[in-house]
């Protein structure tokens, strides 16, 4: 007859190893499972924001994806806050920012401002937001990485003009950088 206290301690290692097992792949959403008292063991924290602590926010767009975005020059690091950004600027055409905040998911952004159109970027939940009334030229594309991270690609047109043109900038860049995303 097995050791029911040896049984428990057993059990209670089979996350541990489920999470070592997981090490680089996508979280995944878990449901608690009872323990030997019947109390339900707490789900795991989120990894997004360790995720995005791993990744440099200027090797997000490789000189092929620089191509299909058209830009030209390298990006330069940045910081935002706390957030770790890169910005790239076509002089007198456009900048675009991509900047990693491990500490802001999409509930946590505010958006208050412009026109906010839900989406969805490869397997990331998204937010575009645009002020298309005033026609700035600004786009953002926000993408949620877990509850608690976020990715945020900022479009601006030099001739502050033109926010269909910035929209469209914004969602290419958005569709290059999501496949490296955690």
């Amino acid at each position: 007859m097995p050791d029911p206290v040896r049984s428990a301690k057993l059990l209670a290692l089979v996350p541990a190893l489920c999470v070592l097992a997981a090490c680089g792949r996508a979280p995944v959403t878990q449901r608690a499972l009872p323990v030997a008292d019947g109390a339900p063991e707490p789900a795991p924290a989120s990894t997004s924001a360790a995720s995005l602590a791993g990744l440099d926010p200027c090797a997000l767009l490789s000189p092929a994806d620089r191509s299909t975005a058209g830009l030209t020059l390298l990006g330069k690091p940045k910081t935002i806050g706390a957030a770790r950004a890169c910005d790239w600027t076509v002089p007198a055409t456009f900048g675009v920012t991509v900047t990693l905040d491990g500490n802001a998911g999409l509930a946590n952004l505010d958006v208050s401002r412009g026109t906010r159109t839900k989406k969805k970027v490869g397997a990331h939940q998204a937010v575009q937001v645009a002020d298309k009334k005033n026609a700035a030229g600004t786009c953002a594309v926000l993408l949620g990485v877990g509850d608690s991270a976020s990715v945020q690609v900022d479009v601006s047109n030099a001739s502050f003009s033109d926010t269909t043109l910035a929209c469209s900038r914004a969602a290419t860049v958005a569709a290059l950088v999501e496949p490296k995303l955690p």
